[in-house]
């Protein structure tokens, strides 16, 4: 089931960030085997946002009520199986594994109350790895 959330999704698309994805792994491989263009928009620190070949990793740090959401658009492509989540404080959390196609928006969502801790979106594609966004941060942080 592919949950919507147009809020978070506008929030994504109002930062039209444009970054070259990096897999989890690579994450701390050395900057000359792995290239990375990041372009972060200012005032913009509770939304990140990472272009992938096929679509849009994002995710959005909310103050009210104080969430978690993560978002894939997929825009080109064939169908994946997948499962969106998010590191915080060395430990990720995985939602379930989903079926994304062409044109679809999977969203998943954590409600917590961590003030002020830094994350960044997972999307664990099978067979292909690992990817994620940069880190974000709670608003007013």
């Amino acid at each position: 089931m592919i949950h919507r959330v147009s809020l978070a999704a506008a929030a994504c698309a109002a930062v039209g960030l444009s970054l070259l994805t990096v897999p989890a792994h690579a994450a701390g491989a050395e900057a000359s085997t792995t290239k990375v263009s990041q372009k972060v928009a200012s005032g913009s620190d509770h939304v990140k946002c990472t272009s992938m070949s096929n679509g849009q990793l994002c995710i959005v740090m909310n103050s009210r009520p104080q969430s978690i959401d993560v978002l894939y658009t997929k825009k080109d492509g064939s169908n994946i199986k997948a499962q969106l989540g998010y590191r915080m404080n060395g430990s990720s959390s995985y939602d379930r594994l989903e079926t994304i196609s062409k044109g679809d928006r999977a969203t998943s969502t954590w409600t917590m109350s961590w003030p002020c801790n830094k994350a960044v979106g997972l999307i664990k594609v099978q067979g292909q790895g690992t990817f994620e966004t940069p880190s974000a941060t709670f608003p007013g942080c």
